[in-house]
């Protein structure tokens, strides 16, 4: 291998590590797959990859005492872009095959940078608005108190989409969203009509929620990825912590100016309802996820999926909110396993059946509600709350490992 072919193969493992980081992987996944990759381009490779950066020691692994090149990049924290995950999935199949060089491979990834158009915007702060409704459906509220969500939602998609590229807003959006959301909930439930505030805020947030952020920590953390799986559920739980301080801060302000909002009896909403909430939260994970349109079905399908079999298995094992999270254990296993199945399968990766199919399994607003009780002093219910999150963060990385376990990735992704 000449130096100027290492060179090259170095050159593409790092952009390689680069965009996986940006596209949302987790430390481990990320690591395991670019060290498969490197293995079949004869590279030694250690990696040490964090929310916030990568670590690249890489070097010629037919070399018995060959130097090694460092790469060292600092990184925002990563998003799920399936979109891109798909692209150099297959980018990294066609390298270990032969199929392309790597100088044609690193330019392949370069051409996948786009600008975000104002029609990518757009579909953005509509999901947002998406996501909102469909939890308020899926939480069995009002029909007011759906359609209130689902404009509060809108806003924040803005006010998310506005903060990407003002820095200062970025650091303080989630307390900013969380006082907005907070505030208009409030008056519509004071000035119009009874509205569940409470319900409705969390609805408006649920996209800030940070409940996958906990899940890929904890799972992190049980495959001994332990400094990125502490950094990243730090970052997770100071999300929280900012939502929580910009409702509670919202209502003792308003508590304050006399705005109060009347008990509201829970309103008997059809079946039907749930139903349309479920299809429209799986939409709007499919263009939060930025899938392509070709992976949108699939996208939906494994979101609806895996609500149905958390439903299914809490049903049939008698789970409740004091026991165990059976059902997100079932449901997380099933759809790993089957993520695992479709990889193998279609050789594409399993993120795509994966991800949508745990989102709704995520504990994120239960979190976001503990921290609220104990901030407000009301240390018991805070508690149990915390509990009832720890249980589902457990049971839902259990399964996510037990899945792995019966059916092992096809190539980490």
């Amino acid at each position: 291998m000449t130096e100027q072919d290492l060179d090259a193969r170095v050159r593409f493992l790092t952009e390689l590590a680069r965009r996986l980081h940006i596209a949302g992987v987790s430390a481990s996944r990320l690591e395991g797959a670019v060290r498969a990759t490197a293995r079949a381009l004869h590279i030694s490779a250690e990696i040490w990859s964090t929310p916030t950066g990568l670590l690249l020691s890489l070097g010629d692994a037919d070399a018995l005492h060959g130097s090694q090149q460092t790469r060292v990049l600092r990184l925002e924290p990563g998003s799920i872009d399936l979109r891109a995950l798909v692209a150099l999935d297959r980018i990294g199949e066609q390298v270990i095959a032969k199929q392309v060089t790597v100088d044609a491979a690193w330019e392949a990834m370069r051409a996948l940078d786009r600008p975000f158009t104002p029609g990518q915007r757009l579909l953005t702060v509509l999901a947002f608005g998406l996501a909102s409704s469909a939890v308020a459906g899926l939480l069995r509220t009002g029909y007011v108190d759906i359609s209130v969500a689902a404009i509060i939602g809108l806003l924040i998609g803005w006010l998310a989409v506005a903060s990407a590229t003002r820095p200062h807003l970025g650091a303080a959006m989630e307390a900013v969203a969380a006082i907005i959301a907070t505030t208009l909930a409030t008056a519509f439930g004071h000035f119009v009509a009874p509205i569940s505030v409470q319900t409705v805020v969390v609805a408006s947030l649920i996209v800030l929620m940070p409940g996958l952020t906990l899940t890929t920590a904890v799972t992190e953390l049980a495959t001994q990825q332990l400094v990125t799986g502490t950094t990243r559920f730090a970052g997770a739980l100071m999300v929280l912590l900012k939502l929580t301080f910009g409702t509670v801060a919202a209502t003792q302000v308003l508590t304050a100016l006399g705005w109060t909002v009347p008990p509201v009896s829970p309103e008997a909403l059809p079946r039907l309802v749930e139903v349309v909430a479920a299809v429209m939260a799986a939409g709007s994970f499919a263009i939060l996820f930025r899938a392509t349109s070709r992976d949108v079905p699939l996208v939906m399908g494994s979101a609806i999926l895996g609500y149905v079999l958390t439903r299914v298995a809490e049903q049939a094992l008698g789970a409740n909110g004091g026991s165990f999270a059976s059902g997100v254990f079932v449901a997380s296993l099933a759809m790993a396993a089957l993520s695992n199945v479709y990889g193998r399968v279609k050789g594409r990766p399993g993120a795509l059946v994966r991800l949508p199919g745990i989102m709704l399994l995520v504990p994120g607003s239960v979190g976001f509600r503990a921290l609220g009780f104990v901030m407000e002093r009301e240390y018991t219910t805070g508690f149990d709350t915390l509990v009832a999150v720890m249980s589902a963060l457990l049971a839902l990385t259990a399964g996510l490992l037990f899945g792995s376990l019966l059916v092992p990735p096809r190539r980490y992704l």
